[in-house]
């Protein structure tokens, strides 16, 4: 049986926050699991993500906008989540500094 883990998804204690951050909680084959720590960053307007497996994200803290290629947007505050399904492109186009962003991502093959 392995180490049992514990921490705290909320501290931010020590982390360098002058560039997004993220930690990998848990992977394996089949899901990751991870924390991101945003400060105002966006992802550049020429890129989007175009991930191969969904991703399940909540927004735990701060406030964030999400642009999908089709333009439409989804404004988050502090508790909302959403399912992005595999290969729909998006982009992080709004993060608040203060407070930061902290994400828990989840991605796998959710269907």
């Amino acid at each position: 049986m392995g180490e049992t883990l514990i921490d705290n998804i909320f501290d931010l204690t020590g982390l360098k926050l002058d560039r997004e951050l993220f930690e990998s909680l848990c992977e394996t084959d089949q899901i990751s699991i991870e924390r991101i720590i945003s400060t105002g960053q966006t992802t550049p307007s020429d890129q989007w993500y175009d991930q191969s497996r969904d991703e399940w994200v909540i927004l735990l803290q701060g406030e964030a906008q999400l642009m999908f290629e089709d333009e439409s947007t989804i404004e988050l505050k502090a508790g909302d989540y959403l399912l992005i399904p595999a290969h729909q492109k998006h982009r992080v186009s709004y993060t608040s500094n203060d407070p930061a962003c902290i994400w828990l991502a989840i991605h796998a093959v959710l269907k």
